[in-house]
C-alpha cells in the first residue's frame, strides 16, 4: 500500500518506517525542506498540507505531538502538548475531508491518558473518559479527527508506555543501570505497556489489514503493575531493585506529570486488537524487555 507517515522521525515513526520498508511504499510529511521525492513539506500551525499527497495515499499514519517526557509541564508547555496534537490532527482531517480521492484509512495516534486515574477498573474502548489534563488533551485530539470520518476509516490508536531503549523508559533504564532500580509510588498502579516492535506492527495492522474504526487500545495483552515493570527491568539488567520512590517525592519533583504518567492506575484491556487478529511478538513485559 501507499502509506503517508507524519511523525516519521520520532521513536515510533522510525520503527513504523523501518518495518514498512520493502512491503509498502512510504512517503513522509516533514516540516523542513524535503530531502527527496518521498518527503513532502507541511505546516500544521498554518493548516498547510499538499492535497496531492493526501490523494496519493492509501493509508495515513500520524504520530505528531510534543513529547510528554519533557519536563517540567509548565502552563506554556501544557499548551504546546495540546496544540501540537490538535493542530497536526486537524490539518490532516481537513485535507482528507476535502480530498477528491480520500485515503481508505487513517490511523491517528492517541493515548490511554483519556481514561485518567481509574483504580479497580478494567478499561476498554467503551469506558467513559476520565478526568485530568491528559484526558482533556486526548479528548480534543481524538475529536479533531471527526471531519475525516465521512471519507476514511479513522482509528484512534490509544497507546500507553512504549517499552524501548529511548523515550519514556530511558530514565528508568539509566537509573536501574547505576543501581537505583526502584518501585514507583506504591507499585500497585497498572501501567499499560507495549513493546516498540508491537506498537509499530499494530499501527501498520490497523492501517492496512483491519476493518476497525474509532478508538483502539494499543497495550500488551498481559496487564502489569508498575512494580512488575520496574522489577523486570532490574532483572533484565542484572541490577538490584531495592528502593522506592514515594509519591510525595515524585509529585514534588515532577508535579502534574508524576500524577498523570507515573502514579495513575490504568488497567487497559487489549481485547479489541486481539479479536481483530493481531498477534503480539512480545505478549509479556519480560519478553518485551528481553527483546531490548
Amino acid at each position: 500500500m501507499k502509506i503517508l507517515l507524519a511523525g516519521a522521525s520520532g521513536l515510533i515513526g522510525s520503527e513504523v518506517a523501518r518495518r514498512a520498508a520493502g512491503i509498502h511504499e512510504v512517503h513522509r510529511l516533514v516540516r523542513r525542506a524535503p530531502a527527496d521525492a518521498t518527503e513532502h513539506r507541511w505546516d500544521p500551525a498554518e493548516r498547510s498540507i499538499p492535497a496531492e499527497v493526501i490523494e496519493w495515499a492509501d493509508a495515513v499514519i500520524s504520530l505528531s505531538g510534543a513529547s510528554l517526557a519533557r519536563l517540567p509541564w509548565t502552563q506554556r508547555y501544557r499548551e504546546e502538548i495540546l496544540q501540537s496534537r490538535v493542530q497536526a490532527t486537524a490539518t490532516i482531517a481537513e485535507a482528507i475531508s476535502h480530498a477528491d480521492a480520500a485515503p481508505a484509512s487513517w490511523v491517528s495516534a492517541s493515548a490511554v491518558g483519556i481514561y485518567g486515574d481509574r483504580p479497580g477498573e478494567i478499561l476498554a474502548e467503551g469506558s467513559p473518559r476520565g478526568s485530568g489534563f491528559l484526558a482533556d488533551v486526548v479528548d480534543e485530539w481524538e475529536s479533531a479527527t471527526r471531519p475525516a470520518r465521512t471519507r476514511s476509516r479513522v482509528v484512534n490508536a490509544r497507546t500507553g508506555l512504549v517499552l524501548a531503549r529511548e523515550g519514556a523508559l530511558q530514565p528508568l533504564i539509566l537509573a536501574t543501570r547505576i543501581g537505583f532500580g526502584a518501585t514507583v509510588g506504591t507499585g500497585r498502579q497498572h501501567w499499560p505497556w507495549i513493546a516498540l516492535a508491537d506498537e509499530a506492527r499494530a499501527l501498520l495492522h490497523l492501517a492496512t489489514a483491519s476493518s476497525l474504526d474509532g478508538p483502539v487500545n494499543l497495550a500488551g495483552p498481559q496487564r502489569a503493575r508498575s512494580k512488575d515493570i520496574t522489577a523486570a527491568l532490574a532483572g533484565s539488567l542484572h541490577r538490584p531493585h531495592l528502593l522506592r520512590l514515594p509519591e510525595f517525592v515524585l509529585k514534588t519533583a515532577m508535579g502534574l506529570a508524576a500524577e498523570e504518567l507515573l502514579l495513575a492506575d490504568q488497567a487497559v484491556d487489549a481485547h479489541t486488537l486481539l479479536e481483530d487478529g493481531f498477534v503480539f511478538e512480545a505478549p509479556t513485559v519480560i519478553e518485551a524487555l528481553a527483546a531490548l
